[in-house]
């Protein structure tokens, strides 16, 4: 389980994060709405630990470990992924290379042993097929030269074959027409399990018509204003973010 707790940080030494309490149980999906510079992505960068952003007051753990105490690479270990609102292109770096070295650095640091070349060849090919990504992109450098919806679905899969306990989706539906849409969320809603809480980060609700969450959190000027059920998506397609922004004003 992901619990927060009183959470706040600065960002080149101004204050983003303003407080935030948020506990997501294994097996569900939260969701977390609000407007542009309103702290979404701050959050998650805060929770994968990003350089440049600092937490000045508050916890936040992950099935009992502290994760800020952790390094990126420790985070990883013990179950964060965050997949970008813009995933990077790695040149010269082959796809398939990336993915079996992430995989194997994440079992080391758990304490497993590394997959040998044929076991993770038959691991990737049959997790890539099920995501719709063809072999050929395997082959090719991490992302260059791929379509949005090609980057979306890559970072599925990498969260397939690495099965991490808290998925960290930052405005994954950006730049998706409606079929990669639907091809990503399919693979995202595969992943759901007993033993896995998401983050959702999105402005708009119709994402959440594919990956329906079980909570829906707004956030504005740092800080959680509203919570609610997947209704409230609805709500703020209709009315928009006006009410909570006037609400910290007030």
């Amino acid at each position: 389980m992901l619990k927060i707790e009183n959470l706040h940080a600065t960002v080149g030494g101004s204050q983003i994060l303003r407080g935030i309490s948020l506990e997501i149980p294994n097996g569900e999906v939260h969701a977390i709405m609000g407007p542009n510079g309103s702290g979404k992505s701050t959050l998650s960068y805060v929770l994968s630990g990003r350089d440049g952003y600092e937490v000045t007051q508050g916890t936040a753990t992950l099935n009992g470990i502290n994760l800020l105490d952790l390094e990126v690479d420790e985070r990883a270990a013990a179950g964060v992924f965050l997949a970008f609102q813009y995933p990077h292109e790695i040149p010269g770096v082959a796809t398939f290379i990336f993915l079996r070295h992430a995989l194997n650095s994440v079992r080391k640091a758990r304490g497993d042993e590394e997959l040998s070349t044929p076991d993770f060849m038959r691991l990737v090919k049959g997790k890539a097929a099920e995501l719709g990504v063809k072999d050929e992109i395997l082959k090719r450098p991490l992302n260059v030269g791929f379509s949005g919806g090609e980057k979306k679905r890559m970072e599925i899969l990498q969260m397939a074959i690495l099965e991490p306990s808290l998925c960290i989706l930052d405005e994954t539906d950006s730049g998706l027409d409606i079929d990669a849409l639907k091809t990503v969320s399919q693979g995202v809603n595969a992943l759901r399990s007993p033993d896995r809480s998401m983050l959702v980060i999105t402005h708009y609700q119709r994402l959440l018509d594919y990956i329906v969450p079980d909570k829906v959190h707004v956030l504005s000027k740092g800080k959680i204003r509203h919570s609610g059920g997947k209704e409230l998506a609805l709500e703020l397609e209709k009315s928009g973010y006006a009410e909570f922004v006037d609400e910290d004003a007030a």
